[in-house]
């Protein structure tokens, strides 16, 4: 574990660090100033000598690095990454509850749960830790990108073990809402079991056929408008895109998935046509006081067009 951050969090991010080496895993050949190793160790497209004229980049005390400083084994190297500029998600990131130990907030479609990838400032956690001036902000499980509805975040990294425990255990009782075609000859409500992979690197989940089941999910059928229906779905597992898999295998793909039953190109700034999926409700028990905890998101689904 590296020691306290010496830089403050910015943008609703903590600053990033970098060790050298101990001294039997010295670089080869080895480094004779800290500029050197940062070059070595950093990516290409980092411009390390804008930074360190900057004053960037820091040691544990908050003092600048030059990069003229001899080359240190076990050293500590902070700095804040510079940002990639993202089109604004739609939405608000609404407050559902706030305690010392939690905050459950109400996703808006198309926002990354966690910082990741080309999702870091329209992402929940550095949303809700500039909204909620709370650094320590994180989250005890997630949804997708593309799913809107109940998020837990625990405020602080003390207790963030317990909860995250809770999700791992399959404590909480969660349901869904989707909105996808109207199938005529259905049988519902209808317990749909198969067993699920997600390869690394592959954008779809996959059922084995035959395999042990590893994925369950409950399908009921809540009301109808024309050829299409809103369905309420209670997980009792929690694999990888479960829920879009299992309404594919039964004829009924979730509107607005871009994913099943097929892959459509990726348009990181479209958001004209949200999944229709919903995490509605979240139940549990508080792993630390023992108290019912019960969130409900205040979103509806849209409906398509006949």
């Amino acid at each position: 574990m590296p020691p306290r951050s010496p830089l403050p969090p910015r943008h609703g991010l903590q600053a990033a660090w970098v060790r050298t080496p101990d001294r039997d895993r010295t670089p080869d050949p080895a480094p004779t100033t800290m500029r050197e190793w940062l070059r070595h160790k950093l990516p290409r497209e980092v411009d390390v000598e804008q930074m360190l004229a900057a004053g960037r980049f820091v040691d544990d005390h908050g003092r600048s690095w030059t990069g003229d400083e001899p080359y240190r084994p076990h050293t500590f190297v902070w700095f804040h990454r510079d940002l990639r500029e993202e089109p604004e998600v739609p939405g608000e990131l609404t407050v559902l509850h706030q305690d010392e130990r939690i905050v459950v907030v109400d996703k808006p479609h198309f926002l990354s749960s966690i910082p990741r990838g080309r999702h870091v400032a329209q992402s929940v956690v550095v949303r809700a830790r500039r909204l909620l001036d709370l650094p320590g902000l994180g989250p005890a499980h997630r949804l997708d990108r593309l799913t809107a509805g109940v998020l837990l975040l625990t405020t602080e990294q003390r207790w963030r073990a317990p909860y995250q425990q809770m999700f791992e255990q399959r404590v909480p009782r969660k349901t869904y809402e989707a909105i996808a075609p109207h199938r005529l000859g259905l049988e519902l409500p209808l317990v749909v079991r198969s067993h699920l992979i997600k390869d690394r690197c592959v954008l779809t989940a996959r059922e084995v056929p035959d395999a042990e089941p590893n994925a369950e999910t409950l399908v009921e059928l809540v009301e109808v408008r024309g050829s299409f229906a809103r369905y309420r779905l209670s997980p009792r597992t929690g694999r990888t895109h479960q829920l879009r898999v299992h309404l594919h295998s039964l004829g009924i793909p979730i509107v607005g998935d871009p994913l099943y039953p097929q892959v459509l190109a990726d348009a990181v700034d479209d958001f004209t046509d949200p999944l229709r999926l919903l995490a509605r409700r979240l139940d549990f028990v508080d792993p630390v006081d023992g108290t019912e905890r019960s969130f409900t998101s205040r979103q509806q689904l849209t409906w398509p067009d006949a």
